[in-house]
């Protein structure tokens, strides 16, 4: 899948110059090759030191452990290429596991339930659009009053406590398996497939990353920014929805103290995976391997016991490192 590239804002679009007479498969992994390297290397350390990381019930384990960090960043990586950024990710699926649990419980009934928890998540992410769209307010400043807010509402809405769950076959949505795998982890292959196509293959995909580069320019050919905004952050609220449904039904409840930091866990998988915090610039694979750095680490510091303080040392360095990343590589575009 193709790493696009538009021109800074003031500039006109142009996507970034194709490698001639190579493959689009082809192209796509050299575009990548450096952070895949950097993954198969880690990967290969820590298989080779770390003691029980290759096991099968490790990897399903891994797998399992990055399916939220996974899901969401599949469309935090259309919000950042954009232009923009979402906070309140974590506050969503806070939000829609306790409207899930509020609901199923209620009605008796899983399905309503889960649809009331995806309509709650895709009802805040239609509205940071809207507000965002609309006001002209900075997405940055925006998401945080809705982190807020949000946060607030799943407060509320669970009376400040934990909701359980009262219907056995809530809980088959996290645990049920095929081939081995559950439902979170089809899930966010599922999402890492279709997020990929629509990025890659078709207008819409197009249209975000005119947009991230050059709003003004994408406008002036002929994009609804505005439309384009609100259907972006609106998708974004509604996958954060499905995984906070998912995550209510692994933990067997409604938590609204759920997934504090989410946010900055996610953004670090994108900007790690070659996501342009400027905007306009994406890839599907790259989003794909900065997760799975961000789940290897995270395990491995799991099986090696490292304190819990530790390891906010190390994720706040893979963001500081993700940041400097992305840093250099816009001025190494500006010097192209």
């Amino acid at each position: 899948m193709t790493t696009h590239k538009f021109a800074g804002r003031g500039g006109s679009v142009a996507a970034a110059p194709p490698r001639r007479g190579l493959p689009k498969p082809l192209r796509t992994l050299l575009d990548t090759s450096g952070l895949i390297a950097i993954f198969v290397i880690l990967f290969v350390a820590l298989a080779v030191f770390i003691p029980g990381f290759l096991t099968g019930r490790n990897m399903v384990g891994l797998l399992l452990s990055i399916t939220l960090i996974g899901t969401i960043a599949t469309t935090m990586m259309m919000v950042l290429a954009l232009g923009e950024v979402d906070l309140s990710v974590a506050s969503i699926v806070a939000f829609a596991g306790v409207v899930a649990a509020v609901v199923t419980s209620t009605s008796g009934s899983v399905a309503i339930g889960v649809l009331g928890g995806v309509l709650a998540g895709g009802a805040v992410g239609a509205f940071n659009g809207f507000v965002v769209a609309k006001f002209g307010i900075n997405s940055l400043i925006a998401t945080l009053a809705s982190m807020e807010f949000v946060r607030g509402l799943a407060y509320i809405t669970s009376r400040g406590d934990a909701v359980m769950i009262t219907v056995p076959e809530f809980f088959d949505l996290g645990s049920a398996a095929f081939l081995g795998l559950t439902l979170p982890v089809w899930t966010m292959i599922a999402c890492f497939v279709i997020f990929g196509v629509l990025l890659n293959m078709t207008a819409f995909g197009r249209n975000v990353l005119a947009t991230g580069g050059n709003a003004e320019a994408a406008a002036l050919a002929g994009v609804n920014v505005r439309r384009l905004k609100v259907i972006v952050f609106g998708l974004q609220g509604v996958v954060a929805g499905i995984a906070g449904v998912l995550l209510a039904s692994r933990m067997g409840l409604g938590d609204p103290n759920t997934s504090m930091g989410l946010e900055l866990a996610v953004i670090s998988a994108c900007v790690l995976g070659g996501v342009a915090l400027s905007g306009g610039v994406a890839t599907i694979t790259g989003v794909l391997v900065g997760v799975l750095i961000m789940g290897c680490v995270q395990n491995a510091m799991g099986l090696l016991n490292v304190p819990t303080f530790y390891q906010y040392l190390v994720r706040g360095a893979i963001l500081l490192l993700a940041v400097m990343f992305d840093r250099w590589k816009q001025t190494r575009r500006q010097r192209a």
